[in-house]
């Protein structure tokens, strides 16, 4: 008898920004449910796919992020310090030790660029979890290329290739590409995840909530 072929690996996009404190616990819980999901042998195959949450933001902004967000919302000081606090207490549960007095803000179009060509060299995973580590962990600046070509250095890319892609702006098209197919799909805010091409997941989910979608999508794909 003939082996039945190997099933091929399922396949989840997911739309998302570096400065975006959710997509990082978005990220984590959905690793969780890759893990719980993958455990008997059943693959999943991660793409990730740019978006820019506030695109006019400048490369050196000056202010700390209860500035920003108070400037940007219209929200008082003390009501943005207590939804920080909030954030915090979330991302501690999941293992992520978020410092938002370290945060430097910044525009995120040349990271995003960054993460394609992780892509296209086979390291876009590492590359997006280095970026946000140091956005959110350690306090670096990711709007400028010299900086960007050490966090990639770190994760194996060459570094004279990365600040040559990014003076070029050789992916640039590719990060549009990707804006542009997130408002065929209605994306108005990330973490977003299309698990198929059939179901999209809105927000940091909790685990149990991607377990059951990647099942139902692998499931129904088997039928």
């Amino acid at each position: 008898m003939t082996a039945p072929a190997p099933r091929r690996p399922l396949k989840v996009d997911i739309w998302s920004d570096i400065a975006c404190p959710w997509c990082y616990i978005g990220k984590r819980k959905f690793e969780r449910a890759v893990e719980r999901f993958a455990a008997d042998g059943r693959e999943v195959e991660v793409e990730y796919h740019s978006f820019e949450l506030s695109p006019d933001t400048p490369v050196d902004f000056e202010g700390s992020t209860t500035e920003y967000l108070a400037e940007r919302k219209g929200m008082p000081v003390e009501q943005v310090e207590q939804m920080l606090d909030r954030v915090t207490q979330i991302a501690g549960a999941v293992g992520l030790d978020y410092d938002f007095d370290k945060v430097v803000h910044t525009n995120t179009l040349r990271a995003h660029q960054l993460l394609h060509l992780a892509k296209a060299e086979g390291v876009q995973s590492a590359m997006k979890e280095r970026l946000l580590q140091a956005y959110f962990v350690e306090g670096r600046h990711v709007g400028r290329a010299e900086d960007l070509a050490d966090l990639a250095a770190e994760v194996g890319l060459d570094r004279q290739q990365v600040l040559d892609a990014l003076e070029s702006e050789e992916f640039l098209p590719d990060v549009r590409a990707d804006i542009a197919q997130a408002r065929t799909y209605g994306i108005s805010g990330v973490p977003f995840f299309v698990v198929d091409q059939k179901y999209g997941i809105s927000g940091a989910q909790e685990t149990d909530t991607f377990v059951q979608a990647l099942t139902q999508a692998w499931d129904e794909r088997a039928a």
